[in-house]
């Protein structure tokens, strides 16, 4: 069999693929091709890649098939790239270029070395540093920033942003209380520790809480951290706080005035914030459904605190302190979700493994010496292993780079409890794996399930999630959505949601029944065009039916099907969907939508264009 043969069968198998690259190159290369040289050649452990010339999405196959094309003059193409590879980076890379024939056409086949630690990063000589640079994140080619370069250079010969001065600060900002409790949590982790001989101002030196500023003594952003008063928090580290919010439902709720049932505010040193911002999870969660640590079972389903603790930690600790925005801790009926700002420095498909690639080294070795953290790069790890020893699904964990933000989910729910089971025994599925039963159950949950999030649960590769995932789609259980690295899966005509409904629920259903609902010969006006109803797809007007009587059939759900079949306006979606009042749809879901990337503008260049309509990405 050809290796051509072989990388269409993997291409046409995943949704994403980190070391494989399709390109069609019939004349020219273009810039893509080379920002795919350099996210091979920069990203860690990754092992370089291969881009394939000649290789194309077909645009006949309505599933977007891939296919060989071919390339016209191959021995040109590599003549181009060859001399590329050379010159245009701040240092030249020789690829590996050797060619095929398939299918009565040349194929080119261009293997990418990754650069030894000392090399990198690779970046456009042009361009420049960080904007020259790129890192291959899942199957993109993602444009490298400040902390990316700190992760290449290992703050070589530079001081990390946790230590910079604090100059409006002074050493009268420092809570002697908050040193105490640092020394006593040192004790506890190492009774014969050096810090525990040091005086205060050997202490802060020592640490780096304080550094020298001319002839005086000045906190850093890492002792404003560890020992700042209430008064300098708010003075110097304003947005430097955890925000615990509750929500009722399980989605987002755009009404201000309706958002929130409870909110804290937490602010101080992030020893004891740790503390107090797990005690509020755990305080709020139903009686008996907190599990001390060490135990194993209990009568009712038992979130483990140690997990919840590791994710808070988490957060705080990798945190991008260059940005202003608080960690939010948001409590939906269905699950917790506990988001900082800044991307993870570690790729994703890496969470979990032995090592860690730290933001703030500081900060993180103060964490790791008193026990607050676990050993470098096993926080995650201990959050898996907890969630799956207590019954819960693992944890999802979503590293967004475009927004700068990494968000840890957790699940409120008892995996395979009897509840489940009873669910899973009517879906038609004669081959019932724990990876299938595992993306049903997080479908019926969260709407919506990807290859990464279902590798994440299950710690499957990325083949065999895609496997599982397409077995589904043949099923018609799951429904594919979007495309390469942006392909998802909904629940699709043959997905059964649960009966029962919950009073956190009720909240997020339209009051909608079947007397809203239009029957078959009734007409709704889509596109200023009368439309017979029976004209919308069988397996959307299912979901209306259902609407407001099931919660596994959600608002946002039908919205993105009906986007996704056609182009729709406030005023039609509203109409399909039994709603008076399109512009309070706008507020509520329309407009979340279309901030969250959901759905996009037919009309992006003014928001109120008097034809503006709402699709999904494609």
């Amino acid at each position: 069999m050809s290796l051509v043969h072989d990388m269409l069968e993997e291409l046409n198998h995943l949704d994403e693929h980190p070391t494989l690259e399709a390109k069609r190159a019939e004349h020219d290369l273009g810039d893509s091709f080379f920002e795919t040289v350099c996210a091979f050649s920069n990203e860690p452990d990754l092992g370089g890649g291969r881009i394939v010339l000649g290789i194309s999405q077909s645009e006949e196959d309505l599933f977007g098939g891939y296919e060989a094309t071919g390339v016209s003059d191959p021995d040109r193409i590599s003549q181009a790239i060859a001399t590329g590879c050379a010159s245009i980076f701040n240092q030249p890379v020789r690829p590996s270029i050797h060619s095929e024939e398939y299918d009565g056409k040349v194929v080119l086949i261009v293997e990418i070395a990754e650069l030894a630690p000392a090399q990198k990063p690779l970046y456009f000589t042009r361009h420049g540093l960080p904007r020259g640079a790129y890192r291959r994140i899942g199957s993109a080619d993602i444009r490298c920033t400040d902390d990316d370069l700190a992760l290449f250079f290992g703050n070589r010969g530079n001081d990390s942003f946790d230590i910079t001065l604090v100059k409006t600060a002074t050493c009268g900002d420092f809570d002697l209380e908050a040193i105490e409790h640092y020394r006593k949590l040192c004790a506890k982790a190492n009774p014969s520790a050096e810090a525990l001989q040091w005086s205060d101002d050997e202490l802060l030196q020592a640490i780096n809480a304080v550094r020298r500023d001319g002839d005086e003594w000045k906190p850093t952003l890492l002792g404003l951290l560890l020992f700042g008063s209430r008064i300098a928090f708010r003075r110097e580290l304003p947005t430097v706080r955890v925000d615990y919010i509750r929500v009722p439902g399980r989605e987002w709720v755009a009404d201000p005035e309706q958002r929130f049932t409870t909110t804290i505010d937490m602010r101080g040193p992030l020893l004891q914030l740790v503390e107090r911002a797990q005690a509020a999870i755990l305080d709020d969660l139903p009686k008996g459904f907190n599990l001390e640590e060490g135990a194993i079972q209990a009568e009712t389903p038992s979130l483990p605190a140690r997990a919840i603790r590791e994710a808070i930690v988490n957060a705080v600790m990798h945190r991008s302190y260059r940005e202003h925005r608080p960690t939010q801790i948001i409590r939906y009926s269905n699950r917790i979700e506990i988001s900082n700002t800044g991307f993870s420095l570690k790729n994703e498909d890496h969470l979990g493994e032995p090592g860690s690639e730290l933001r703030n080294p500081n900060l993180a070795t103060i964490f790791f010496e008193t026990n607050t953290a676990e050993t470098k790069g096993s926080g995650i790890r201990v959050m898996r292993e907890q969630m799956k020893a207590h019954g819960f699904s693992l944890p999802t964990f979503e590293s967004d780079r475009a927004n700068n933000a990494f968000t840890s989910r957790f699940l409120l729910h008892h995996f395979l409890s009897k509840e489940d089971l009873d669910w899973l025994g009517t879906i038609p599925m004669p081959e019932m794996t724990d990876s299938i039963r595992y993306a049903l159950i997080f479908v019926r949950e969260q709407g919506a399930v990807d290859n990464r999030t279902l590798r994440q649960l299950t710690g499957q590769d990325v083949l065999t999630s895609s496997t599982e995932l397409r077995k589904l789609k043949e099923a018609k259980l799951l429904s594919k959505k979007g495309g390469g690295a942006t392909t998802y899966y909904v629940p699709g005509a043959k997905f059964h949601p649960k009966e029962e409904s919950t009073p956190d629920d009720s909240s997020e259903q339209v009051p909608l029944d079947e007397k809203h609902v239009p029957l078959d010969h009734e007409v709704v006006s889509l596109d200023e065009k009368l439309v017979p109803l029976t004209e919308l797809p069988q397996e959307i007007r299912q979901k209306l039916i259902a609407l407001g009587k099931r919660p596994g059939v959600q608002v946002r759900e039908v919205i993105l099907d009906l986007c996704s079949w056609k182009d729709c306006s406030a005023k039609s979606i509203a109409q399909i969907l039994g709603r008076k009042d399109h512009k309070r749809l706008k507020r509520d879901h329309l407009s979340p939508m279309i901030e969250s990337g959901l759905l996009i503008y037919t009309h992006p260049e003014m928001e109120n264009h008097p034809q503006q309509a709402y699709r999904t990405k494609s």
